[in-house]
């Protein structure tokens, strides 16, 4: 299949009159430049972009999207919103659970990523009790990357403990827990099913260090020798203050004294951190993994990121939560949060003279296909054909060139200007339509109907 694009960002260089070639295995097969359309299968007149990978999700918690924005008593922050969300999912089924995960995924796509990471720790009965299929739950969200057509790098999580010192847990977390061996097994049903799909990568992460004891840590790493392997960490500054009181160093401090950190790693969130951690954690080559709109809506912080870009750290966004779903948002907003607090403009710009977006783009893209380990980023032979396209006749995009364009629809538009998205070749969103839009909101709106009546 050829594709005829009037512009391109390959995620290095941009082209123009583009001629991407998709193999009959969904990957890429050439870019080539000043082609002639008609040489073409379908023509587009928007710019091809890369599809951003999305690094981070609980997509239950889109079902949550607006309902926790109520003040209650006293202080309102991260853990009074847990409370809020263990009392939430208690009620999920996994039908319920596909059905939410498949309107995000469709919405993710439509948002500008192609690609998901996801941080799955839903994995029992509303009891606690494992499914007679351990895998039950993690069965969902595969159904759900399958009939939306989003790549997905699964991120089942090991979740054993309520604090630090592995503490009791709570009956918020009932669902949640796993001894080693448990988990060992679910790792090893779902590599035999999932593990050589085209599309589909299987890793693992570590909750929390408050989740997980060290010797839980030690023993899951040796499960996944090959990665990825993601861990949240240093979200929120009670979480510090817990773990100074635990060990008598900060959570970054702790984990790179304490394992050997490298690039399979992705270190979520990293909110809090002395310049020492910073500059340990860049030396890693591990991946930052940021998600501003959520780290704003929790009121975590701010991620140190020109110490830490200046340092040759890596990054990526994932959009967590789920408050909101557009990869331009994300990456605007992880921009002006460093201008608001260093009273400046343009901190993500790599050199005098780059393109703000463009410097962030190019960063999340690697970083992101580096923390989910799949065939994706840049547009070039071999990768996968996942890539988005904005609409060139788009008002926010009139007389933009080459970066600016990039810039125009991170900092101006957003997820309006996207009009089409391919996944491994196959064309899902289609003029903002995606092929099985109908469905999936019907389903959706039923599961949330259901969900909201048992108030």
């Amino acid at each position: 299949m050829k594709l005829f694009f009037s512009k391109a960002f390959t995620g290095s260089d941009w082209l123009a009159d583009v001629l991407i070639t998709v193999g009959d295995d969904g990957t890429i097969a050439a870019v080539e430049s000043k082609c002639n359309s008609s040489d073409a299968d379908e023509i587009f007149a928007g710019i091809c972009l890369p599809g951003l990978p999305n690094l981070h999700s609980h997509a239950f918690q889109r079902a949550m999207a607006g309902l926790t924005e109520i003040s209650g008593a006293g202080d309102n922050n991260f853990w009074t919103w847990q409370k809020i969300m263990y009392d939430f999912l208690a009620k999920l089924s996994p039908d319920d659970a596909e059905a939410i995960s498949a309107q995000l995924y469709m919405e993710m796509l439509k948002g500008g990523y192609t690609t998901v990471g996801e941080f799955h720790y839903l994995h029992h009965d509303k009891n606690g009790a494992p499914y007679d299929d351990p895998a039950e739950m993690s069965d969902r969200i595969f159904a759900a990357s399958e009939i939306t057509g989003i790549g997905l790098t699964h991120l089942p999580v090991l979740y054993a403990h309520g604090g630090f010192g592995a503490q009791e847990s709570q009956e918020g977390q009932k669902r949640f827990l796993h001894s080693v061996n448990q988990f060992g097994r679910l790792l090893e049903i779902l590599n035999t099913r999932y593990g050589k799909g085209n599309k589909s990568k299987i890793g693992m992460a570590l909750h929390s260090l408050r989740a997980v004891s060290p010797k839980m840590i030690d023993e899951a790493i040796g499960l996944v020798p090959d990665g990825p392997i993601h861990v949240h960490i240093a979200e929120q500054t009670k979480e510090v203050e817990q773990c100074i009181e635990w060990s008598g160093k900060r959570p970054v401090e702790w984990l790179l004294d304490h394992t050997k950190v490298d690039d399979k790693w992705c270190l979520i969130h990293a909110t809090h951190m002395t310049e020492a951690e910073t500059e340990g954690f860049a030396e890693t080559g591990a991946v930052a993994g940021l998600c501003p709109t959520t780290e704003a809506n929790l009121g975590d912080g701010l991620f140190p990121l020109e110490q830490f870009l200046n340092l040759g750290g890596r990054i990526g966004i994932g959009s967590d939560s789920n408050t909101s779903v557009d990869a331009a948002e994300e990456l605007r907003l992880l921009e002006y949060g460093q201008r608001l607090s260093q009273l400046r403009r343009n901190v993500g710009a790599r050199t005098e003279g780059s393109s703000t977006g463009e410097s962030l783009f190019t960063a999340a893209l690697a970083g992101g296909a580096q923390a989910l380990d799949q065939p994706i980023g840049v547009l070039a032979p071999g990768n996968r054909a996942d890539f988005v396209v904005l609409d060139g006749r788009h008002p926010v995009l009139a007389g933009r060139e080459e970066s600016s364009i990039l810039d125009s629809w991170i900092f101006t538009g957003g997820r309006e200007l996207i009009t089409d998205v391919f996944v491994s070749g196959i064309h899902l969103v289609k003029k903002g339509h995606h092929i099985h839009q109908e469905n999936i909101e019907n389903r959706y709106r039923d599961t949330i109907a259901v969900l909201m009546s048992s108030e």
